[in-house]
């Protein structure tokens, strides 16, 4: 006789042949570290120093955002997983997207630990230091094509991060026609969680561990300074593998 546990192993792994093939996969789980030997998830590094992102974004922010939250997520992810080995085997992206083909019991801790995953795991990725002051080439004609101005764009980025109540991401997504749309989602919900959206583009986390160190309740004052450290050429990429 099955337990309880082997019981959700079994209705894990019947789920996941639901979970058909054209669903769409998002890039940045290229990226992100996930293997079907534990632990099947890790904690991706930086890419930079903690205090590259200064003065816009402070070097205890992300140390407390990116080894205390963001690896709470991991952890709790991979214990998760113990116990549902078959989340080991399917790419993020998919497992979101079908999010409501888990077993009901699941289904929460997944959304948030894996979503808190996935939704970081790119945040890092659209920040680094220097580089380019605005996007180029066919992000910057889809967003002109779109919003009028890539100001036009940021103001309603902007408007969504301050709308969203609570805790949440505001995003720049690609829409199922292919055009860009601005979004958000709350607590750790993705992209892929939205009905009529292919992917995120660019997504800003206003959860308030991601600027009250240094901006206290000013969520506008932080979205104001982030976009001096947005990655344009990943944000960029991540768009034209969107319209492909």
């Amino acid at each position: 006789m099955m337990n309880r546990r082997d019981s959700l192993k079994v209705a894990l792994g019947a789920s996941a042949a639901l979970i058909v093939p054209s669903l769409v996969s998002a890039g940045p789980d290229a990226a992100m570290a996930q293997t079907i030997a534990p632990p099947a998830f890790t904690l991706p590094p930086l890419g930079y120093a903690l205090d590259a992102l200064e003065p816009h974004i402070d070097a205890e922010t992300m140390r407390i955002h990116h080894e205390l939250h963001h690896a709470g997520y991991v952890k709790n992810l991979n214990a998760i997983v113990s116990d549902n080995p078959s989340l080991a085997g399917m790419p993020m992206a998919k497992t979101l997207r079908a999010i409501d083909k888990l077993p009901s019991g699941i289904q929460d801790s997944v959304r948030n630990n894996m979503g808190g995953h996935w939704n970081h795991s790119l945040f890092w990725q659209l920040m680094a230091p220097g580089g380019a002051k605005e996007p180029s080439g066919k992000l910057k004609a889809g967003i002109d094509e779109a919003f009028g101005s890539v100001a036009a764009m940021q103001d309603a980025v902007n408007k969504a991060g301050l709308s969203r109540f609570g805790s949440g991401w505001a995003w720049l997504g690609v829409g199922t026609q292919g055009k860009l749309v601005v979004f958000s989602t709350p607590n750790q919900d993705t992209p892929h969680m939205v009905a009529g959206v292919r992917g995120g583009v660019i997504g800003v986390d206003v959860w308030e561990h991601a600027y009250y160190l240094k901006h206290r309740s000013a969520r506008s004052a932080y979205l104001s300074a982030w976009w001096s450290v947005v990655n344009w050429d990943k944000a960029g990429e991540a768009y034209e593998r969107l319209l492909a």
